[in-house]
């Protein structure tokens, strides 16, 4: 349904011609009606129309006005002038400004349906044009955006390349000087809603410089402008946010002068970003590239620190590797070293010490495990300092882990010789502090780690060894009582006995006469 103004003083014929309409095109048109040219020029601001019908004469503000001041939009209505003089000057002013039709008074039907006729040609006729245009200016915008994100996204492009794939795609238009600003987000929705509602109103506003924007892979809104002040606005917008939870950073490339420059200003802008890791902890980081551009991208990395971290895994050398980790995030280093300083960093200790551990001794604990998995990026974390505490909190449970299981494994060792040694020595006056002793292990250490690994402790396995020597040596051989007390380890017959009878029920003759099957016994 198309809308249409009607603007004349006389309500008679605002009426009359409202009618006619209606009747010859019922529910083709939306009809409101205005009875002087300033009415009508409030009507049409508080709701467009698709076609003017207005009367010349008209008090407050006459029709000549009102089509001027319509014909000055940037979406002008279909106009159409109506006037009981036939004077020529005035279809020249209708004409001037792009009038469809020129009707008098008294109306005559048929030209005013054929003038409406004219009208809705018009009408098709631009929307047929601003389709394609739109059309076209979604293509133009599709390729300067994906011009954007190759030259952003491609390693190793040479300025000449970039500058051709940029001219290709309408770049160009961005000289003689822009900017690239990359805003991390930090995953939340509403800040990439309102980036780029705020980019999308700036844009509209003339003289306020031009931008071009794109979400990247990893969810960070990049934006190209002409004006580093649009880049500051939307850092403002974003910030009006903060009431409710959530952060973003955002780095920003030095001024671009040619277009060949774009993906040096990228990276720029790039590496800006990651200084949110050393330059405080404000929820709003705005880094400019300028001011990390003189960090120094020579400083030495102590490699051979982290070798010795990776050699002193699984001591109690714990004092040595916090200095050797305080060598590694220095002051200094804090203070004067690029961020690819704490990224080579990172990736040898997760290459040499980490991930090693993890291939040689397999999962640790929960706790471990999630550590691990955080500190495999710096880029996890808001600061440094978080990311040191992490490194260190992993590198300590770590040689905590490394220990623990390589204690296991000589325990088990030191436990088998210690069997070994009761095995041989049972029936001679022996005692936990000579195991002990023999395995070089401290007493009470190996008391408790000897109940460990044979489920009960040194005196009850050496009781059920001595038993287990006199049940096999009654069952099978003639020996006295007296005799097979002293070859099984009891200091007297007395012992054995009062020992035998609590252990397996009955006195060592009665184990003798049933495990032989005999009812008496001849053997004393």
């Amino acid at each position: 349904m198309r809308t249409l103004l009607i603007a004349d003083d006389e309500k008679n014929i605002r009426l009359g011609l409202k009618a006619m309409i209606e009747r010859e095109h019922p529910g083709a048109y939306a009809i409101r009606l205005a009875a002087d040219g300033r009415q009508a020029l409030e009507e049409f601001e508080r709701q467009p129309a698709d076609i003017v019908l207005t009367d010349i004469r008209m008090p407050n503000l006459d029709g000549i006005e009102l089509i001027r001041r319509l014909a000055e939009l940037e979406r002008p209505p279909a106009l159409l002038i109506l006037s009981g003089h036939d004077d020529f000057q005035y279809a020249k002013e209708a004409i001037k400004h792009k009038v469809k039709d020129y009707l008098l008074k008294p109306i005559v039907r048929e030209d005013l349906f054929a003038a409406l006729g004219k009208a809705e040609a018009e009408l098709a006729e631009r929307e047929t044009i601003s389709g394609r245009l739109e059309a076209a200016d979604g293509y133009r915008m599709g390729m300067r955006v994906n011009a954007l994100r190759h030259i952003c996204s491609t390693p190793g492009l040479e300025r000449a390349e970039v500058e051709a794939l940029a001219r290709e795609a309408g770049l160009a238009e961005f000289e003689p000087s822009f900017a690239v600003g990359i805003f991390d987000l930090s995953g939340h929705q509403r800040y990439l809603i309102r980036g780029n509602e705020y980019l999308a109103s700036v844009g509209s506003v003339p003289g306020a410089g031009l931008n071009l924007s794109l979400e990247d892979k990893d969810g960070r809104l990049v934006v190209l402008a002409t004006d580093e002040a649009l880049l500051t606005g939307l850092v403002e917008a974003l910030a009006a946010l903060q009431g409710a939870s959530g952060t973003f950073s955002a780095g920003v490339s030095s001024p671009g002068e040619g277009i060949g420059e774009l993906k040096a200003k990228y990276d720029e802008a790039n590496h800006a970003l990651k200084y949110r890791l050393l330059l405080g902890r404000s929820d709003t980081e705005f880094i400019r590239y300028e001011r990390v551009a003189g960090r120094n991208r020579a400083y030495p990395v102590p490699s051979e620190a982290v070798d010795r971290l990776a050699n002193m895994m699984g001591t109690d050398r714990d004092k040595e590797m916090k200095t050797l980790l305080l060598e590694l995030f220095a002051p200094e280093a804090l203070a004067e070293a690029d961020i690819g300083y704490f990224e080579e960093v990172g990736r040898l200790l997760n290459e040499r010490i980490f991930d090693q551990v993890f291939r040689t001794y397999g999962e640790a604990s929960i706790e471990i495990i999630k550590m691990y998995k955080m500190a495999g990026s710096l880029y996890r974390f808001s600061h440094i300092q978080d990311y040191i505490h992490c490194v260190q909190g992993l590198l300590f449970g770590l040689n905590e882990y490394i220990r623990n299981l390589r204690s296991a494994h000589v325990d088990q060792r030191d436990m088998l010789r210690a069997m070994e040694y009761i095995r041989a020595n049972y029936d001679k006056d022996i005692s936990m502090t000579m195991v002990s002793n023999h395995v070089s292990l401290n007493y009470s250490y190996f008391s408790q780690a000897f109940k460990e690994y044979a489920g009960m402790s040194f005196v009850q396995y050496l009781k059920k060894l001595r038993i287990d020597k006199a049940k096999e040596l009654l069952a099978t051989t003639d020996l006295k009582v007296m005799e097979i007390g002293e070859r099984a380890g009891f200091e007297n017959t007395k012992h054995f006995n009062r020992v035998f009878r609590d252990e397996v029920g009955v006195a060592p003759l009665e184990y003798r006469q049933s495990a032989l099957g005999r009812g008496d016994s001849t053997i004393g």
